[in-house]
């Protein structure tokens, strides 16, 4: 594995990390998702990501993850980083949703007690909340490093401008804010716009995530629509709408130039992220421990040619 600085801060992380979104569940196989934990962990992915609303239902990823610290993980905790978020619709009543303190602290508190864990490595705001001002967000963040409950602290979907203001609330009360968690891939490249300035003006890092934008960016639909797919998935935000027979040409176009490159195109979708320098990691979710591997293989060619960099801006026309 391969481990890059999180921007300008002493904090590692693996080129790769395994996200536990759709996949660690309680309507998973447990022992299935155990599995892909463990290669990972094996392979050298010590970034494990989290939200207090993952699952389904909502919890059961941080409970399920907390069964597999206990069982097999709690010896290796400190070769391990591990983080969590709050910020989207997680208990009824007026507490459960948004950037309050009321809401960041008491989700922080029912997540370690899911996970087993005593602190979490990252903790993020995850989401912009526009009911609440900015500095009520970054004190009670801030309070979450300070009560030693997280190591260090971070945003996710939050623009460039917001993060702006944010940094440069954290740095006046010397909160180790390190990282941006935004949506970057092929199909959505606004943080290049954005975002990314203002991490590099910041010294901050970004672990990017949906770098495969949801499995778009594979091969995996150019011939039919799988079974048990996302697309298939009603519960998912994709559906067969999105497979489109321009998508489809674009993927076509992809795996012509990925095939050049001695890539599938999930592989070249990764590379092409980290060829970022203000891409740290990126987060993938991995279905199967072959995809992993796959995946993983990705890390070893992250240099483009200037004539596929054009030809990747044709396909996508940008």
């Amino acid at each position: 594995m391969i481990y890059r600085r999180l921007g300008k801060s002493g904090l590692k992380v693996p080129a790769i990390s395994i996200g536990l979104y759709h996949n660690f569940g309680d309507v998973n196989d447990y022992q299935h998702s155990k599995d892909i934990v463990l290669k990972a962990f094996n392979r050298g992915i010590t970034h494990f990501d989290l939200a207090n609303n993952y699952g389904p239902p909502p919890g059961s990823a941080e409970k399920n993850f907390g069964r597999l610290m206990k069982d097999e993980l709690t010896a290796h905790r400190d070769q391990m980083l591990i983080s969590t978020k709050a910020g989207y619709q997680m208990w009824d009543g007026p507490y459960g949703d948004g950037g309050s303190r009321k809401y960041l602290l008491s989700s922080l508190d029912q997540s370690l007690k899911r996970m087993n864990l005593d602190y979490v490595d990252i903790f993020y705001s995850h989401r912009y909340d526009a009911e609440t001002p900015l500095e009520e967000t970054a004190y009670a963040l801030d309070s979450a490093v300070r009560q030693g409950k997280a190591l260090y602290i971070g945003l996710s979907n939050y623009s460039g401008e917001t993060t702006r203001r944010m940094a440069d609330i954290f740095k006046e009360m010397r909160t180790p804010f390190v990282v941006n968690q935004p949506k970057y891939s092929l199909m959505e490249r606004s943080p290049e716009n954005s975002l990314f300035p203002v991490l590099q003006e910041k010294g901050l890092g970004s672990i990017v995530f949906q770098p495969l934008n949801q499995g778009l960016l594979t091969e995996r639909y150019l011939a039919r629509i799988p079974e048990r797919s996302r697309v298939t998935n009603p519960a998912a935000s994709l559906t067969e709408k999105d497979v489109t027979h321009e998508y489809l040409k674009q993927v076509r176009e992809l795996k012509d130039l990925a095939d050049k490159r001695g890539q599938s195109v999930a592989q070249l979708a990764i590379s092409w992220v980290l060829r970022r320098q203000e891409v740290s990691s990126a987060l993938i979710g991995v279905s199967n421990t072959q995809q992993l591997e796959e995946n993983i293989e990705a890390i070893h060619m992250n240099s483009f040619e200037e004539c596929e960099i054009t030809a990747l801006k044709q396909i996508f026309n940008r």
